[in-house]
């Protein structure tokens, strides 16, 4: 996929886990823990690639056995994965390289920039604040209660709203075909990113428009 001069971006929505932070050790680490009490079968790290990124609850049913995947044991299991997670959330997790100082030529450049993910807001938030420079990002949502989750939407349409900026006028940068999903159906410029969890087939085959195999890359489209 090639670059052509695009002038009329105004924004930027990145994905945080896999785009923004390589937080899938910990994230790995933390289901892991949660199997091994429960006395189930661990999974090694490259699993864990397709088992994240639609948000808490679909990461456990992936994780867990076919005969495991009852209402019940799923929720027992979220419940401590959170608890596992909200233990190990900063051990290993950390930005990709070259991502602070895409960030701070952005903003520089007068972008407005904005987190969605489909990680419960709280963790997201906690994140943001102590991995990624302050105040650089207008707002960083995450899975709440009455807001669905990627890829509906419904969160990058609120950013847009929020900033009144026309969706039109927004990059939107994720590592999964969920994220490319999202920007297909928010009406924005989906931008595959190869550095995170994803192989570029999935990111092309849920719509991206561009690849890009490095953070400063982006800069090419502003």
């Amino acid at each position: 996929m090639g670059y052509r001069t695009l002038t009329n971006f105004r924004a930027v929505i990145f994905d945080l886990d896999g785009t923004l932070l390589d937080t899938l050790e910990d994230l790995a680490d933390s289901m892991n823990s949660v199997l091994v009490r429960m006395g189930l079968p661990v999974h090694d790290l490259g699993s864990y690639r397709f088992f994240v990124g639609d948000g808490v609850e679909m990461l456990v049913r992936r994780a867990l056995p076919v005969t495991h995947r009852d209402d019940a044991t799923v929720a027992r299991c979220v419940s401590a994965m959170r608890e596992e997670y909200g233990r190990r959330w900063a051990l290993k997790t950390r930005p990709y390289r070259g991502v602070p100082e895409l960030l701070e030529e952005v903003e520089a450049r007068g972008v407005k920039m904005a987190v969605l993910s489909n990680k419960p807001e709280d963790f997201a938030k906690m994140t943001v604040e102590k991995l990624l420079p302050r105040g650089r990002f207008e707002l960083v949502l995450g899975e709440r209660p009455g807001m669905p989750r990627k890829p509906d939407p419904a969160g990058a349409l609120e950013v847009a709203g929020r900033l009144g900026i026309p969706p039109a006028s927004f990059l939107y940068v994720g590592d999964t075909g969920t994220d490319m999903q999202t920007a297909v159906s928010a009406g924005m410029f989906p931008v595959g990113a190869l550095w995170g969890f994803r192989p570029a087939s999935e990111l092309v085959t849920s719509g991206a428009k561009v690849l890009i195999h490095e953070p400063y890359e982006l800069l090419r489209l502003l």
